[in-house]
C-alpha cells in the first residue's frame, strides 16, 4: 500500500514539475519573440531618394494652384482640407516614411489621371507594391467618408427654383433634385461579360444617381449590369433598407425612361422634350411642351453632374484592371470627393450651364419603364402643366 501511494506521488510531482517546465518554456519564448531586435535594412541611397522625393512633393501640393488642381484635381486648400479630414477622423494613419497627404496624391493620380501602379511608383519613387498598399487604404476610408457626404442636407426648395417665378416656381415647389443612370466601363471576367454589356459597345456597370440643384450626390446605387434597365436599378434603390429614401412629399424629377410614380416624376413621353428640340424661334406649341421644357431645363443638372464626375476622374474613361467590388468602391469614393470638393464651390472641370447647354447630349432609351404609371402623380404631372401653359397664355395676353 505504501508503495502505491509513493508512486502515485512521484507521478504527481513529475507532472507538476513538467507542466511548469512547458511553462518557462514558453515565456523564455515570448519573451524572445517580443524583445528581438529587428535589423535594420539600410537601402541605399536612402537621403538622395528621400530628398528628391519631398522636392516633388513639395512642389506637387504646395506649388502653384494650378498645377495642383491639373495633376490632384483639386485646388491646393481643398487637397490639405481633404487630408485633415481623413487624419482627424482617424480613417487614414501617416508612417515613418509615408504622410497622408502623399498617400492621397498616389490615390488621385490613380482615378484623377489614369496612372498605372508603376507610373505612380516612378513617379513617387516607391515600390508597386507600396502604392498598391495605400490605393486600397485610402479607398475604403473614403467609402467610409462617402456616408457623411453623400446624403440629403436639405429638403428645402432650392434657390434655383425659387428664384425663377413664372417658370419654375411654384410649379416645382417640393423637387429636391435629379436622377438618372450612366454607364461606366467596367472590367469582368468573360463569364460575366454578356450581363455587362448593355447598349454600350463595351461592358459597364449601370450606376444610378439622385443630385441635388448643387450638383452635390445625395445618392449612389454602382455594381448593376449593363445590361440592367435604369427602372430595374431604381426598384433595387427604393427597396434596400438603406436604399434611397424620398421625404414625404418631395420628389426627384426623371427622364422618360422611368415611370411616374411617388417621389419620381418624369416627362410626358411621345412629346419634344430635349433643350436642341426648343432651339431657335421654335417655342412649345401646348400644355405637355411647355411642361417638359422646363423639366429638362431643371433635369439636366444630373447630366452636368455626371459630366463633371468623368471629367474630373479620368479612370471612368476606359476599363479600370480592378476587380468588380473594387470598381465599386471607386465609384462611391470618386463621388464622395465631388461633394468634397464642391464644398468649395465650383471649379474648372464643373460644366456651368451655358457650357453644357452649348454641347448637350441627348439621351437614347432604346426601351421605356416596365411599371406601369402611378396615376395621382401622372394626375399631378397633369395639373402641373396645364396651370404652366394657363400662366404662360395669361402673360402673353
Amino acid at each position: 500500500m505504501y508503495l502505491k501511494y509513493y508512486l502515485d506521488y512521484c507521478h504527481y510531482i513529475w507532472r507538476r514539475r513538467m507542466v511548469a517546465g512547458i511553462l518557462v518554456c514558453l515565456a523564455v519564448y515570448w519573451y524572445r519573440i517580443n524583445t528581438r531586435k529587428r535589423k535594420r535594412i539600410t537601402y541605399a541611397p536612402m537621403v538622395d531618394r528621400d530628398v528628391e522625393r519631398l522636392r516633388r512633393l513639395n512642389r506637387l501640393y504646395n506649388g502653384s494652384d494650378a498645377h495642383c488642381i491639373s495633376e490632384l484635381r483639386m485646388s491646393k486648400v481643398v487637397f490639405h482640407k481633404l487630408c485633415a479630414g481623413l487624419r482627424s477622423r482617424a480613417l487614414l494613419e501617416e508612417t515613418c516614411h509615408v504622410t497622408i497627404e502623399e498617400q492621397v496624391a498616389m490615390f488621385m493620380h490613380a482615378v484623377g489621371l489614369n496612372w498605372t501602379f508603376r507610373s505612380i511608383a516612378f513617379e513617387f519613387i516607391r515600390s508597386s507594391e507600396t502604392v498598391s498598399r495605400y490605393f486600397h487604404l485610402v479607398l475604403d476610408a473614403l467609402c467610409i467618408l462617402a456616408g457623411d457626404l453623400i446624403c440629403i442636407k436639405s429638403v428645402e426648395t432650392h434657390s434655383k427654383i425659387t428664384t425663377s417665378p413664372g417658370r419654375f416656381h411654384p410649379y416645382f415647389e417640393g423637387c429636391i433634385g435629379a436622377l438618372d443612370g450612366t454607364h461606366i466601363p467596367a472590367c469582368v471576367p468573360i463569364h460575366m461579360q454578356d450581363r455587362f454589356r448593355g447598349r454600350k459597345s463595351f461592358t459597364s456597370q449601370n450606376v444610378l444617381a439622385a443630385v441635388d440643384f448643387d450638383l452635390r450626390f445625395i445618392y449612389v446605387l454602382a455594381g448593376w449590369e449593363g445590361s440592367a434597365h435604369d427602372s430595374y436599378v431604381l426598384q433595387d434603390a427604393l427597396s434596400r433598407p438603406n436604399g434611397l429614401k424620398i421625404p414625404e412629399g418631395k420628389y426627384f424629377l426623371a427622364d422618360a425612361g422611368y415611370a411616374a410614380r411617388p417621389g419620381v416624376l418624369p416627362p410626358f413621353r411621345s412629346t419634344r422634350y430635349h433643350l436642341k428640340e426648343y432651339r431657335g424661334t421654335r417655342e412649345p406649341e401646348n400644355p405637355k411642351e411647355l411642361f417638359n421644357l422646363r423639366h429638362s431645363q431643371l433635369r439636366t443638372t444630373v447630366e452636368r453632374a455626371f459630366g463633371t464626375l468623368k471629367n474630373r476622374f479620368k479612370i471612368f474613361a476606359s476599363q479600370p484592371f480592378f476587380p468588380l467590388k473594387t470598381q465599386v468602391k471607386i465609384v462611391m469614393a470618386c463621388c464622395a470627393l465631388h461633394n468634397w470638393i464642391l464644398e468649395d464651390g465650383p471649379d474648372e472641370y464643373v460644366y456651368d450651364d451655358l457650357a453644357w447647354y452649348a454641347a448637350l447630349p441627348r439621351s437614347i432609351r432604346s426601351r421605356s419603364d416596365q411599371y406601369q404609371e402611378n396615376v395621382a402623380w401622372a394626375n399631378k404631372r397633369e395639373e402641373m402643366a396645364r396651370t404652366m401653359w394657363e400662366d404662360k397664355v395669361g402673360q402673353s395676353l
